[in-house]
């Protein structure tokens, strides 16, 4: 049993955005071994049909379980909206996306009940929040907007350059308007743009899904009895990629900001 309670958290996604959510699970957990999948070969997944991301999910999901993990986060938005519950029903490990727990804490802090979601076209098309938002709180009115250039900007550094603030304030225009006070950031890349969105969006509050997934996971693994030692000192974290291990590396000291050891691996 300790051994299975200090095996590694599996955490996928179509490259380095979910490494926001691996740094929020660093902080939570910070016992917790990581063994993190960037799909670089196949990224962006935003603009993939349905079915090929529920293809790359599964040849990720049997890459993860060949390691042996313990839990499996699909810190992938696009992956969550679209493939989540078939993995779930395939899969016996526990499987937590970044939908679920990013609604539940934007139904918690809203106060007027009108909730923003942006996110990857694939993720807006998908409804996942809207499905999400009348499950938990039928009462509430959610307003969606696909924000696709915010990706680029992110991974090119151009985080509060003058044209980030200019594509923001293009985007965010009609949101403004629906007099939200909650926006969900629906993209693992989105919290590294919080200082533009929310000077333009001023007094609207921001809800990054990664703490509220670190969360999550913390709660599931308490519950199944599967957290790890917590004599153990600060864990590790390997990442492995299926395409440029050296661009890789050198992307995600913006979203993770520690050194790491990446792999490249065919799937």
């Amino acid at each position: 049993m300790r051994e299975e309670r200090n095996r590694a958290i599996g955490v996928f996604d179509s490259g380095v955005g979910g490494l926001t959510v691996v740094r929020s699970i660093r902080r939570c957990l910070p016992n917790e071994k990581i063994i993190y999948f960037g799909d670089t070969a196949r990224v962006p997944y935003g603009n993939k049909s349905p079915e090929a991301v529920k293809r790359f999910s599964r040849e990720i999901m049997e890459f993860l379980r060949s390691k042996g993990v313990k839990m499996v986060v699909a810190a992938c938005n696009t992956a969550s909206s679209l493939a989540l519950p078939s993995l779930k029903r395939e899969y016996p490990v526990p499987i937590i996306g970044v939908i679920d727990p990013g609604v539940r804490e934007a139904v918690r802090i809203s106060k007027n009940r009108r909730i923003g979601v942006i996110g990857t076209n694939s993720t807006i098309d998908s409804r996942a929040y809207d499905r999400g938002i009348k499950k938990i709180a039928p009462s509430c009115r959610l307003f969606s907007k696909s924000c696709p250039l915010f990706v680029p900007l992110v991974e090119n550094r151009f985080l509060t350059d003058p044209v980030t603030y200019q594509i923001a304030e293009r985007y965010l225009r009609d949101m403004k308007k629906k007099r939200i006070d909650v926006l969900i950031l629906g993209c693992t890349h989105y919290p590294l743009l919080k200082k533009v969105i929310g000077d333009v969006l001023n007094d609207i509050t921001l809800v990054d899904s990664a703490a509220a997934v670190a969360k999550t996971v913390k709660e599931v693994l308490n519950r199944k009895n599967m957290a790890a030692d917590s004599r153990r000192r600060r864990a590790d974290v390997k990442c492995f990629v299926s395409d440029d291990a050296g661009r890789f590396k050198k992307t995600a000291c913006i979203f993770l900001r520690e050194e790491i050891r990446v792999k490249k691996v065919a799937l």
